[in-house]
């Protein structure tokens, strides 16, 4: 198991900021609701069909480790590599931003970047209370 390359990481976050406030006129500022901004641009892309593998591998990358990034600056997680793939742990949750971004921009019913973010919470106090738990 390596560890992620957490600069490299940022440099793709990063990218996507740049590019979606360049080619989209849209502020992605690290917050959860930015998420539902990158969200809309996926949603943009994919209006006049399928992504090119191309783009479709340059658009996961970008929307994958801005998703990630803003995981761990908001709930105060870490990247970790999980069983060769790059994923978030925040409080002994794994996410995996990159694997939800893949879904998203292959037009997966469904699926959102902002609604990956909103679950971790209701996920972490679940995993906290424990089986037969309840309120």
């Amino acid at each position: 198991m390596t560890a992620p390359d957490a600069e490299m990481l940022d440099r793709l976050a990063a990218e996507c900021v740049r590019l979606v406030a360049a080619d989209h006129g849209r502020v992605l500022d690290g917050s959860l609701a930015s998420l539902v901004e990158l969200d809309e641009v996926c949603w943009t892309l994919l209006a006049g069909g399928p992504l090119a593998e191309d783009r479709l591998d340059l658009w996961w990358r970008l929307a994958g480790a801005y998703t990630g990034r803003v995981l761990v600056q908001v709930y105060g997680g870490a990247w970790i590599d999980h069983e060769g793939s790059l994923a978030v742990e925040v409080s002994g949750v794994k996410a995996f931003p990159f694997s939800t971004a893949h879904r998203v921009l292959s037009g997966e019913e469904g699926k959102s970047l902002a609604s990956l973010g909103r679950v971790l919470p209701a996920i972490i106090e679940r995993q906290s209370r424990g089986p037969g738990d309840t309120d």
